[in-house]
Parts: structure tokens; sequence; C-alpha cells
């Protein structure tokens, strides 16, 4: 069972991935955690993409979202996703002819590590959904007061891996 967490910003999110990572591989997973800030991918436009293929671009990260479910970790900017959260899902949806290959059918769980507001949740629940994912009804949200509940953690990790296998086959 191969998890890909992808982390929308540094800091707070990348500590909960850290979190994830340790949860998950205590249930046999392999991990791997794509931190798509230090992609520095370009702004995706369409005149951009006619200089820089998706598909290449994208290429050198294939192997980490080929996975059998994901892990997606946002703050929230401006009551929705990271600039680089919707950058990264453009690039990824662009690489192949097929805009939903790598996410379609797929478990997600998703969570956010930040001050305040719930909007970037519902945004990455709509958004993943759209993109074909099977998103948890489960999430993970930590603020400064208030911190990560074990249980909670536990849960969403022993789901993701129980129904990435089911949707395996």
């Amino acid at each position: 069972m191969k998890i890909c967490i992808v982390v929308g910003s540094e800091g707070k999110n990348l500590e909960l991935a850290f979190q994830f990572e340790e949860c998950l591989k205590k249930l046999d997973a392999k991990v791997v955690i794509l931190d798509i800030v230090k992609m520095n991918l370009p702004l995706y436009t369409s005149s951009v993409e006619k200089e820089k293929s998706a598909s290449d671009l994208m290429a050198p990260y294939l192997g980490e979202i080929a996975s059998d479910g994901f892990v997606f970790l946002c703050p929230e900017y401006n009551g929705s996703t990271t600039p680089a959260f919707s950058n990264f899902i453009a690039w990824v949806s662009r690489s192949s002819k097929n805009w939903r290959e790598h996410f379609n059918n797929r478990m997600a769980v998703i969570g956010s590590a930040n001050g305040g507001g719930t909007n970037v949740l519902t945004v990455m629940r709509i958004q993943l959904s759209h993109l074909g994912m099977n998103v948890l009804g489960r999430s993970i949200h930590t603020t400064s007061t208030k911190v990560l509940d074990e249980n909670s953690l536990q849960t969403v990790c022993n789901q993701l891996i129980h129904l990435s296998q089911t949707q395996k086959g």
C-alpha cells in the first residue's frame, strides 16, 4: 500500500504531514511526502504550457503520485487553498490525455493546520471529488488552540488504508 501525502505549504502543514507519515508507516504503508512548495512549479497558464509540456514538467513526480491513496494537507488562503496547491492540481491534470487519470478512483484524506477557517476543507473536498477522488467524510483540522487528536489521526489513517485496499480490489 502506497500513500502520497501532498503538502500545500510549509510550516504547520508540513509538521502535520510528518505525523501522518508516522501513523501510516505503523500501518505498514509505504509513504511519500510531496512538498509542492519545493517543486517550484511555474504558474499554470495555457501559454506557459505551450513552452513547458505538462507531462515533461510532472514526469519527475509521477512515481510519487502513482499511489493507492492520498493525504492532502493545505492551510486556508483567502478562503481557499494556497496558490501552490491549485497550481499543482492544474499541472497534474494537464499531464495526461485524461485529466482525471492520476486521481480518479483513489481514496483521499484532507486536512489543514491553520489558524482559523474550515473553508479550505470544503474547497479541497469539492475539487478532489471533481477529479474523481473518494474523499473520506472525516478530515483533520488543527489550529494553534486545537491540537491534533491522536485518535482522530489513527482513525482516518486506518480508514484510508482499509478503503484504499478495498478500492484496489
